[in-house]
């Protein structure tokens, strides 16, 4: 079971990026991991409404310090869950 969290977060969070920016990045640039949220032009209200999304879904503090590194995001939402 554990696996399957950490194969199915990714994904699930990316489409969570997407929607915080109302789709103006796409989950699969985020996927990419080819630069930070911020520099895929991420805004601080957009990272604030996926901090609320990623909290209310999954019952979880989130570091915010850690959201624009979708990897840290990922792996700390992850060691949350466990």
């Amino acid at each position: 079971m554990q696996d399957s969290v950490e194969t199915t977060l990714p994904g699930r969070l990316a489409v969570m990026v997407a929607a915080a920016t109302d789709d103006q990045i796409s989950a699969d640039d985020v996927l990419a991991g080819e630069h930070s949220l911020a520099a895929l032009g991420v805004t601080s209200l957009s990272l604030i409404r996926l901090v609320d999304a990623i909290e209310d879904e999954f019952g979880v503090d989130v570091d915010p310090g850690l959201v624009d590194d979708f990897a840290n995001l990922v792996a700390d939402v992850a060691g949350r869950l466990r």
